[in-house]
């Protein structure tokens, strides 16, 4: 819609009808200013009246009718919050954008609900680069009348600052959240005018274009897809390579937030759709916007404070997601001191993602370890996951101009003077205890328990979760583990302690049956009990040669996966299912030869 200035009258058009020079009262722009933008977002009624005066249009818009809420009561949110627990409002709010929370680990929805703090923090600056397919842009096209998605290579100067020859505000001055779709690739042409300017604004609040100096409160997202791996980005470049030339720029990566790792998100499959209640997306809309209005960002200071080497955009990015992550999550407060590590821990992760791609981009970037220090003293350090995954490459600083030589690796390898073929190493094996975090990958059965399996002759199993099918399938493959480890001539017992399940118990056994027999074939002996005590809580593996693995989730360490498609890695391979949030402690015991302790 636009304002016509010779006739002093608002027209709109509506393009799917191909009517133009629709007649608005002045009264329905100012109630509904958006409608200067354009977009779709209301419900509209239109009346025809013949005039033979053709300077005259015969359409005049009747009614109009936003697709938002009109009131709302936000203290009876509040006081709903207090009704539920953490787990329960992160799951109510996961169903609410459209995914069932039961496929979704801890991480993997704080994730997902990341992507909501643009609609309840002013000036929040986000970006997601990831593989094809994982929903980056659903909540910014579907979820909230207050943002819009627009494509990254049809936005112009004009469109969303502020046009200079008419003085009308673009979308920046409108909405609470502009996102910026298809924003990767290295080949999109872009106006350098307009890096500049969002430069500035992204980290003043404020655009000029002229005299006069504007400023704004929409929140900046940029979502793109990735083509590469993130071992294949690490050891080449960096995580933002895929970004256009004009926007790979330190200056402006610098303004960013928080960084969302959009390889730890999954593939969007039917399943993953909820079917259970939730907010209507309107009103939590609407609730969203008015936190806006609120500053969380000082919640976690009266148990923790951050470290004093951060720079002021650091801080900005850690204050700015901890307080939308306390906005969506305790809108009433009350959340416990771990509860508040948590969210800064996940602030600070998001932030340094930024920063450690920043200082590999440009050399003038000093080193910042990212720590903070809890209210008694200690200091306690955060690292990205694929800091963890992949260290050899995390740390590897990309030098200036380095090309990466592809065909140097395809020639064929020389032959050398023989030599004396040296024996394989043997691992030390020594006692420890390892923590694992949601959604790392680069695990798998062979490389997590093989060392301490290799050797043993007897191993019992206790765990008392061996019932449903994927539990059934997990203690299979924990099988193939120890085939692979032994050699042709040996045979190696395995016992299994369990508890029988209370509905499937005959599918149960029948399934333990023919692990029974199939193993006969390969050198395995397997025996299984259920335990008729029902007591049994640990989960732990013991060898006759002197070790006990506990394992506080037992074989049970990988997140959801589809285990009906033949044709996914995630499916054949265990190395790339992401994994849950486990422990394992490594403990030396005195060899009984027995089938347990």
């Amino acid at each position: 819609m636009d304002l016509n200035e010779k006739q002093d009258v608002y027209q709109a058009q509506f393009a799917n009808l191909g009517i133009r020079e629709v007649l608005v009262d002045s009264r329905t722009v100012k109630k509904h200013p958006k409608l200067l933008v354009g977009g779709v977002w209301c419900i509209a009624e239109l009346e025809y009246a013949f005039t033979d005066d053709k300077s005259v249009s015969p359409w005049i818009l009747s009614t109009l009718k936003p697709i938002q809420l009109s009131h709302f009561d936000f203290d009876a949110y509040v006081e709903a919050r207090r009704q539920f627990t953490t787990d329960e409002w992160i799951d109510l709010l996961v169903q609410s954008i459209g995914f069932n929370p039961t496929l979704f680990g801890r991480r993997s929805k704080l994730t997902q609900l990341v992507r909501l703090i643009p609609f309840c923090e002013r000036n929040y600056n986000l970006i997601e680069l990831g593989p094809k397919g994982t929903g980056k842009s659903h909540i910014y096209s579907e979820f909230s009348p207050h943002g819009i998605l627009i494509s990254g290579g049809e936005v112009t100067v004009p469109k969303l600052f502020v046009n200079n020859s008419s003085g009308n505000i673009g979308l920046v001055g409108y909405w609470d959240c502009v996102a910026f779709d298809e924003f990767a690739g290295k080949q999109k042409r872009v106006d350098k005018v307009l890096v500049d300017i969002m430069k500035n604004y992204m980290a003043n609040k404020s655009f000029s274009r002229g005299v006069e100096t504007l400023g704004a409160e929409a929140s900046m997202v940029f979502v793109g897809n990735t083509q590469h791996t993130v071992p294949y980005m690490l050891k080449h470049s960096d995580l933002f390579c895929e970004l256009p030339d004009k926007f790979y720029d330190s200056a402006f990566l610098d303004r960013i937030h928080f960084y969302i790792p959009g390889w730890e998100v999954d593939i969007i499959r039917g399943e993953m759709f909820s079917s259970g209640y939730g907010f209507v997306v309107d009103y939590l809309a609407e609730i969203l916007r008015s936190l806006r209005n609120q500053d969380y960002s000082d919640r976690y200071r009266e148990h923790f404070s951050l470290a004093t080497n951060l720079s002021t955009r650091d801080l900005d990015g850690i204050n700015k997601t901890f307080s939308g992550l306390m906005k969506i999550l305790f809108p009433n407060g009350g959340a416990t001191r771990e509860e508040v590590e948590e969210l800064l821990r996940f602030a600070i992760e998001g932030r340094k993602r930024v920063k450690d791609q920043l200082m590999r981009i440009d050399a003038t970037y000093g080193n910042v370890c990212f720590t903070y220090v809890s209210a008694g003293g200690e200091v306690k350090p955060v690292t990205t996951l694929e800091e963890e995954e992949y260290p050899g490459y995390y740390h590897k600083p990309i030098a200036e101009g380095e090309v990466v030589e592809v065909t140097k690796a395809l020639q064929p390898v020389q032959p050398s003077e023989p030599s004396v073929t040296a024996a394989p190493a043997v691992p030390i094996l020594s006692e420890k205890h390892l923590t694992f975090h949601e959604s790392q990958k680069g695990l798998s059965f062979d490389t997590l328990l093989g060392p301490y399996l290799q050797g043993a002759t007897t191993i019992t199993v206790t765990d008392p979760y061996i019932r449903l099918f994927y539990q059934i399938r997990n203690f299979m493959e924990f099988l193939e583990t120890v085939v692979r480890l032994k050699t042709a001539d040996e045979e190696v017992s395995v016992h299994l302690i369990t508890t029988e399940d209370e509905f499937k118990g005959e599918q149960q056994k029948e399934n333990l049956r023919k692990i029974m027999e199939s193993a006969r074939s390969v050198g395995l002996n397997f025996t299984w009990e259920f335990d008729g005590t029902g007591t049994i809580h640990a989960r732990h593996i013991v060898t006759d040669h002197g070790w006990k693995i506990s394992l506080d989730r037992g074989l049970d360490i990988f997140q959801y996966y589809d285990m009906n498609d033949a044709f996914t890695f995630a499916n054949r391979l265990q190395q790339y299912r992401p994994c849950k949030a486990f422990e394992v402690t490594y403990i030396k015991h005195k060899p009984t030869g027995a089938k347990g302790e």
